[in-house]
């Protein structure tokens, strides 16, 4: 197999380099979710196609951490890799610095290679602190691009037009509320490394990374200027140089990406970094020089970048409504092919859906790959819909569907979508039903909630999942997550999750609900709509919140045991159906229109 050779090969390294250890994890130079193909290194060594997962590789060993997620998934692809599985998110998990500081402590001197550009500092920092508590210590070498030894045909970084996007707030506003709190810390300077951070100080957008709009770069904000680090050939298209004029116009200087390096050696001044996202191997850089100083904080950004203003949150609606009407064609296609005994396969499905949202003008491209899943796929959360061989859709039993789009148009609306709805092909198994009620019933608990403002989305975790855990089931992601405008699908600091997170929800926030249940080799079970945290009045126990989903699309009533649901939970749902017909209809095709009003009847 090919990748017992790369890992066979990158061993004789270790040896010639005299490494003990190596590490790579499934980021890039900017701590980013989603990497370009060049950082998809986890990928490239084992197999493992997953979003989230870290390697370990020893002389005698070869570890891949994830979470619950990709479980089911890194069991199949690790197979005959010698790679072993090792289970974040579980009581038993051993994270990677404890498990290296337990198995190496005892070692004269422990020496662990990483790719400087794709190891946060805070993550090698904890590495370090791990062995420090068992009285040893752990030298870390940092060997940027040091897959590139081996990787002989490895992409380049990516080079996408860049352009521009109206916010509601100009970078220079923007960029202004940063160096008020650099102020506030003391500081002079600013590295914003994150790339979504980065898009959103400067109002850009581009398309560097795949379902992602953002650009490879790096920002240097100072007290009077800014300097805008990318890689960018020479200009080839108006959108980029317009852009690039803009930035000029605002007083930001392009650089060459690289050249962040040599900025950082002579630097002047207080420099403000957030080592939970800046690279190893930059940190080194900014920790080495004797002629300034630096505060390590946490970035004020992604706070910023959470609460939507007027302008956002009018997109984000818009959004959902054209995103809502792609929806309704999908499945009303769906329906109909099933009703027609057409053979159509997941994959088939997914690109159905995809051509149905480029019909919208502000279609950008999806805001992550479909999920299409039938039967035993829709048991893998996070499962990845083969492009060849895909399972075929039977008249029978649960389809899942999670999917999103990216939409942009410069004179109306931009915003980023992330639905699943799971659908009847036919008649279901009566577990397929009661599974089916009871995620919904978990979906609507947390969409009802009314909570005092700032209350983190930890403590009302337990509302999408206590008809779930009554009947003694469960699901191991998180219950939600918050969404970029127009930018990733996933975004903090705020979350609705068991994890103790005790950042507040407030108004302006948007987050996902999106219980589940998963039964291996079986079938699975998710509901998910965005939902955007508004303000529920004032009285005299204090200001509370609500939420106002803003997801347009019915949810299937055909598996739905009755029985389950509360009189509330019943006319949340009629409300909410009847919601959807009346905004839809009027746009829809009339044969769609018809079908929907059918759809949308109260149970």
């Amino acid at each position: 197999m090919i990748y017992l050779d790369r890992i066979e090969e990158l061993r004789k390294l270790m040896l010639n380099r005299g490494w003990d250890a190596v590490l790579f994890t499934g980021s890039d130079p900017h701590s980013s979710e989603y990497p370009a193909e060049r950082w998809k290194q986890v990928r490239w060594l084992t197999g493992f196609t997953g979003e989230c997962g870290d390697v370990v590789l020893t002389q005698d060993h070869a570890g891949l951490w994830t979470d619950t997620r990709y479980f089911i998934q890194a069991n199949e692809q690790l197979e005959g890799t010698g790679v072993e599985l090792h289970k974040m998110r579980v009581p038993e998990q051993v994270p990677i610095p404890q498990w290296l500081a337990e198995n190496f402590s005892e070692e004269d001197e422990f020496v662990l290679a990483i790719d400087g550009y794709c190891v946060s500092a805070g993550f090698a920092a904890e590495i370090e602190n791990a062995f420090l508590q068992k009285d040893s210590r752990c030298e870390i070498v940092s060997v940027p691009d040091l897959l590139s030894l081996l990787w002989t045909d490895r992409p380049q970084i990516p080079q996408t037009p860049i352009f521009t996007v109206n916010s509601g707030e100009s970078r220079c506003d923007r960029l202004q509320r940063l160096r008020d709190f650099m102020a506030a810390k003391g500081c002079t300077s600013c590295l914003i490394s994150a790339l979504d951070e980065i898009a959103w100080l400067l109002n850009l957008r581009a398309s560097d990374i795949e379902y992602n709009p953002l650009v490879i770069s790096y920002l240097l904000v100072e007290e009077q200027h800014a300097y805008f680090y990318v890689l960018k050939g020479p200009i080839e298209d108006e959108s980029t140089e317009a852009a690039f004029d803009e930035l000029g116009a605002d007083g930001i200087e392009l650089r060459p990406y690289y050249e962040i390096e040599e900025a950082l050696l002579h630097r002047e001044g207080v420099l403000m970094i957030d080592s939970r996202v800046l690279n190893r191997h930059l940190y080194g850089i900014v920790t080495r020089s004797i002629v300034s100083d630096f505060v390590d904080c946490p970035s004020p950004v992604a706070a910023w970048k959470a609460i939507k203003n007027s302008v956002e949150i009018a997109g984000m609606r818009q959004s959902h409504f054209a995103d809502g009407l792609a929806m309704t064609k999908f499945l009303y296609w769906i329906d109909k092919c099933m009703e027609n005994e057409r053979v159509i396969s997941e994959w088939d499905a997914a690109v159905k859906l995809s051509s149905l949202r480029a019909e919208a003008a502000e279609y950008q491209g999806d805001s992550f790959e479909t999920i299409s899943a039938y039967g035993a796929g829709a048991a893998l959360p996070h499962y990845v819909t083969p492009r060849s061989d895909a399972p075929v859709l039977k008249p029978r039993g649960l389809y899942l569907c999670d999917s999103g789009g990216q939409y942009y148009s410069e004179s109306s609306f931009g915003g980023t979508t992330d639905i699943t709805r799971t659908i009847a092909l036919g008649p279901c198994t009566p577990l397929e039903m009661e599974d089916y009620t009871l995620v919904l019933k978990g979906h609507i608990g947390l969409a009802m909630a009314v909570f005092p403002l700032g209350t983190p989305g930890c403590r009302i975790d337990a509302l999408a999942r206590a008809p779930l855990w009554a009947k003694q089931r469960n699901f191991g992601h998180g219950t939600g997550h918050g969404v970029g405008w127009f930018l990733g699908v996933h975004e903090g600091p705020h979350d609705v999750r068991q994890n103790m997170n005790d950042v507040g929800l407030e108004p302006g926030m948007i987050v996902t609900d999106e219980p589940g249940i998963y039964r291996e080799g079986q079938f699975g079970v998710r509901h998910e709509n965005q939902l955007l945290c508004v303000d529920a009045g004032t009285n005299d126990f204090g200001k509370w919140c609500c939420f106002e989903v803003l997801t347009l699309c019915h949810f299937d009533t055909s598996p739905i045991v009755l029985e389950l649901l509360t009189p509330a939970e019943r006319d949340w749902l009629n409300a909410y159906n009847a919601r959807v017909y009346s905004l839809l209809a009027p746009e829809l095709p009339g044969p769609i229109a018809d079908w929907l009003r059918l759809k949308t009847e109260a149970i």
